[in-house]
């Protein structure tokens, strides 16, 4: 980025490099590995918390993990950031913002608003690569929904996080609600992502405590696709307790131990 865009970085969460980088488990079969990216279906859906329970899983796995977030916005309030829940919850190896923005806008948006520099997405690309040379699992969290515009290119033309997805060659989680209006929002996400040659699957954001009628409906037509799902309310655990129980709500793939969508739902229910 430019001198200028330096004004805009967010605070860098990351332990001192280690002299040799440690050993790891071997690749089990199905784990997703290298540069993985969040996206959502919708704004609010639990990116963060879902990122936040993929981190802590492959921690206690043995890998080490990074959590990239490109763009944050919504600064203006002082509030705590995307970054900062994710260190709260699973503290990662790294936890890396890399441009902030005032106002509770897409990125773009937000960067034109405050006159600061949009993010550039091969310099993106560069820092999200950068990581994944020194840790097992990246996890890039997007912001709102797929086609958020989120910088521009050399060109000056806008970028969203599909061309980001597009442009890593990652894997992609996306993150969907559980109530109604979900199997609409979730497929066109997921075709969007299929067409652009993007493999994705899906994680509940919020299972809730009593679900509905709907809520079952909708598992059972997700779960070809499904990863994980976290309970409703799952950020506001302590984080020791979050970190002991995300592995019960992501898939081997993810680190989890969730096996059966039968045995989970009778455990839920």
């Amino acid at each position: 980025m430019t001198d200028e865009a330096e004004v805009v970085e967010a605070t860098v969460v990351e332990e001192p490099a280690p002299a040799a980088r440690p050993a790891t488990r071997p690749v089990e079969a199905g784990e997703w590995r290298g540069i993985v990216l969040v996206t959502g279906t919708d704004t609010d859906v639990g990116k963060t918390i879902v990122t936040s329970a993929i981190a802590a899983a492959a921690q206690s796995a043995g890998l080490r993990v990074a959590v990239v977030k490109p763009g944050q916005t919504g600064t203006a309030d002082g509030g705590p950031t995307d970054i900062d829940r994710v260190h709260r919850l699973a503290q990662p190896h790294t936890a890396r913002t890399l441009a902030c923005y005032p106002e509770p806008l897409a990125p773009l948006a937000a960067a034109r608003l405050a006159g600061l520099p949009p993010l550039e997405l091969y310099e993106v690309v560069d820092a999200v690569r950068a990581e994944a040379e020194k840790h097992d699992l990246v996890l890039v969290e997007g912001a709102g929904g797929l086609l958020v515009p989120m910088g521009v290119r050399p060109s000056g033309e806008a970028w969203t996080v599909a061309d980001l997805a597009t442009t890593l060659g990652c894997q992609t989680i996306v993150v969907s609600r559980a109530g109604l209006g979900t199997l609409n929002h979730t497929a066109l996400t997921l075709e969007a992502l299929d067409r652009r040659g993007v493999p994705a699957k899906v994680v509940l954001g919020a299972w809730p405590a009593d679900p509905e009628l709907v809520h079952w409906a909708n598992l059972t037509e997700l779960v070809p696709h499904l990863v994980g799902a976290l309970p409703d309310g799952a950020g506001a655990m302590e984080p020791g307790v979050f970190q002991r129980s995300a592995p019960g709500w992501l898939t081997p793939a993810l680190y989890g131990v969730l096996d059966d969508w039968r045995v989970w739902a009778d455990e839920v229910s």
